[in-house]
């Protein structure tokens, strides 16, 4: 069976709920990535904050990067996995819940982010396009 740990980026980078949306946006584009999960000053995961949150509900709304905070965009609990989960339900997951990128969690800890891509190369072919449909049109 092939997990979610066989699969996933390790070191996922977190950027702090208290850090400011610009700080983040330059973490993004320090990466090279369009998603980083958001942790709190517990170390504990909030949410996850992407390029396109920062251009809708921030620049496009008019609001000051510098003066929002990251964690201000965090909303609800956050969709995640657990590192021993395996791949199908990780796709499970991503398709009911309508998200890219999961993050990975062990206990209480972060230890990775799954994308969209990443189970895509894990399934089969016909799995695999079921994904990126599912993800892409629903």
């Amino acid at each position: 069976m092939t997990t979610a740990r066989d699969i996933m980026t390790t070191d996922a980078k977190c950027v702090r709920e208290s850090d400011t949306v610009l700080d983040a946006a330059r973490l993004l584009a320090e990466l090279g990535v369009g998603a980083v999960p958001i942790c709190g000053e517990d170390n504990r995961l909030k949410g996850m904050l992407t390029d396109r949150d920062i251009v809708v509900k921030v620049l496009a709304e008019d609001k000051d990067p510098r003066a929002l905070h990251a964690g201000e965009l965090a909303q609800g609990e956050a969709v995640t996995i657990g590192a021993d989960d395996d791949v199908e339900q990780a796709m499970r997951t991503m398709t009911d819940h309508q998200v890219r990128r999961l993050p990975v969690i062990d206990g209480h800890d972060l230890v990775g982010v799954v994308a969209q891509a990443d189970v895509a190369r894990a399934l089969s072919n016909p799995a695999a396009g079921s994904l990126v449909e599912a993800l892409s049109y629903g």
